[in-house]
Order: structure tokens, then sequence, then C-alpha cells
């Protein structure tokens, strides 16, 4: 019998989730974001259930390419753009859209011949995140040099990122907004400014193209918020189940290194997971598990294949009883705060060895 560990993808949230970006912002394109394996979720399935989709973002010409080879059609975005000079061949070859980030692309660019197939794409300003991109008083240079590579056609718009969109708060946001708006050559030029939280909470930041990523996942990108409260479905369920159950003394110290002891005696249980699979290795005694749909408390240090539980509120549970990490009735962004991480990284991080099933519905 295979190990119990397991992630379940169920797509008809992540198309209800689509659809809650596509509400928040109907008149704009849609760039949903699928790099690095879609979050972990599976790139090649979710960009099949996301039809709807206009574009699909992604980091590298790596992730690109493991789409196209799985027959996905649709145009493909490189939010990194190329690395090297030698990837534009293939880039143009396989159709795939470009983000233009920096003078050596530009340069990269400008050598590059006329093909049969030329590069759409956007140049990416600093308006703030100071991370990529052209700084704002260059965007007037390096829009007409970008507008004169013979390879490079059509000339998509600016792109920025927003930096502390997840706070509503904070006045960057706007900040960033008006500095694209002033170095923008003309009104008739698109603009994608908006990630998840742009999309949810700063409309003004829509443009004429959105990029959704996280919100995709059934996550709020807004600090101290989940998903739920943004009318999102969880998408992941991580879960495994009860592999041991035993009665503990008063005094037992369970786990690596003593850290957690036992304050009566009591029942604990074993589960079939651990960091080897990708859950949180800092996640401490106290952060909640589901045990037959019902919460308990994670009791000890997390190790490489398994946790301890606290049963005293499920004396009868028993070997092979099913347990949720996170997903469906567990948000993943409680666990993410318990083990001082992101939704994100939980996701990202699930291992090889967790076996991924699709459902839809």
């Amino acid at each position: 019998m295979s190990r119990a560990a397991r992630a379940v993808i169920d797509l008809s949230a992540l198309r209800h989730n689509f659809q809650q970006a596509h509400r928040a912002a109907p008149q704009q394109q849609l760039i949903a974001i699928i790099k690095a394996d879609a979050y972990g979720h599976g790139s090649v399935p979710v960009a099949r259930a996301l039809a709807d989709a206009d574009v699909f973002g992604v980091a590298c010409l790596e992730e690109a390419l493991s789409l196209r080879e799985a027959g996905i059609d649709k145009p493909i975005l490189l939010l990194e753009g190329f690395f090297h000079t030698d990837e534009l061949p293939l880039i143009q070859r396989q159709k795939l859209q470009i983000v233009v980030h920096s003078e050596r692309q530009l340069e990269a660019l400008a050598s590059l011949p006329a093909q049969a197939f030329s590069i759409p794409a956007w140049l990416k300003v600093d308006t703030g995140m100071h991370r990529l991109g052209v700084l704002p008083q260059a965007v007037p240079a390096a829009w007409q040099r970008l507008a004169a590579c013979p390879a490079v056609a059509p000339l998509l718009g600016l792109m920025t990122h927003l930096a502390n969109a997840d706070d509503s708060g904070d006045d960057t946001t706007r900040q960033q907004l008006e500095s694209l708006a002033a170095v923008r050559p003309d009104p008739s030029i698109t603009v994608s400014i908006a990630n998840s939280a742009g999309i949810l909470a700063w409309p003004a930041s829509h443009g004429d193209a959105v990029r959704p990523g996280i919100m995709l996942y059934g996550v709020s990108p807004m600090l101290g918020e989940s998903g739920a409260q943004r009318n999102l479905r969880p998408v992941m369920t991580l879960s495994s189940e009860l592999i041991s159950t035993r009665q503990c003394k008063k005094g037992d110290a369970v786990g690596y290194g003593g850290s957690w002891v036992c304050p009566e005696d009591m029942p604990v249980g074993v589960v079939a997971i651990g960091y080897g699979d990708g859950y949180p290795r800092h996640a401490p005694s106290g952060t909640p598990v589901l045990v037959n749909g019902r919460r308990a408390a994670l009791i000890g240090r997390v190790s490489m294949d398994m946790i301890c539980v606290d049963l005293r509120d499920q004396p009868a549970a028993a070997v092979g009883d099913p347990v949720t990490l996170w997903g469906a009735g567990l948000p993943a962004e409680e666990i993410a705060e318990c083990a001082s991480s992101i939704a994100y990284a939980l996701f990202c991080g699930v291992t090889s060895r967790v076996k991924k099933e699709t459902i839809d519905g």
C-alpha cells in the first residue's frame, strides 16, 4: 500500500478563483500566473483548466517549454525575460512573449535580426520595488530602443510590479501608480500593474492587463485575511492519515529533543507527513491539523517523515483515520502564520514524493 501523503488539486475551485479575478477586473486582459509549477499545484493541469485565461505567466524558458511540450498553445509570457542571448531563437520559434527589464537585454535584442517570428515584449519599469526594471527616467529612451528592434513585435506595453499592495493602508502603491503614469510615453500605451493584491484592493492599478497569482490558488494576498474572506476557495488540500496511536503517560517527552512533554496521561497520534514531504519544519506545537475533520494540535518537533498530534479530544481516533494538513476546512494561511512562513512557500515546498491528484468538482 502506498504512503498516504497526497495533495488533492481541485480544478473547479481554481476556475472559481479565476472568475473572482475576472469579476474584480472585468475589462482587463488576464495573465494567469502559473510559474513555479503553478505554485506547486501542477502547471500543466492548471493551464488546461484555465482555458479562459488570455496569457499564462511563467518565470523562465524552461517552464514555458514544459507547457508547450504538453500541447499548451496559448500565449506564454516569460516574466523574467531571457537570461542568455542564445535563448532568443527558441523563444521566437515557440512564439513566447518576454518582459524586458535591463540594459543587457535591450542590447541583445537590438543585435538580433528580424526573423520569421517576432518576439512580443513588455518593458518593465522599476517604480519602487527596486528589484527588476528600468528606472522611470530611462523609460522614454528604452521604449524607443525596444520599438526599433527588428526582432521585437508587437511592443505590448509597460509593466511594473507592486511592492506593498498587500497592505491597503500603505501609500507605496499610490506612489508607484503615479510614478508609472508620469513616464508613460502615450496614454494609449497598454499597462500591466496589478498582481492579486492589486486586483482585489487597488482598482486604480487594474490598467489594461492584470496578473492574478496567489488568489488563483485560494489564498488572499492581503495581510491578515484568509481566502474565504475574499470568496476564494482552496485549490490544494494536503492530507495524510494516522499510522499509529498510543497511550502516553504524564511526563512522557514526545519527539526529537523532548521539546513537548505530556501534561497528563493522554492519547498521541502519529501522522505520515513531515518536512520530507514539504510540511514546514518549524511549525510549532499547537499548529492545527484536522483529524477526522476535527481540529487537533501538532505536538513536538516535525520530523522528516512524521508528526505527532494531540488526540485528547478524539480518544477513539484510529490508525487509518484521515488527517488534513491544510486546504479544505483548514486555511493554508493559518498554517503559514503558525510556521512564520507564507502560503506561497507551503505550496511550492510540497515535495515530489507527495502524490498529486486532480479532481474537478
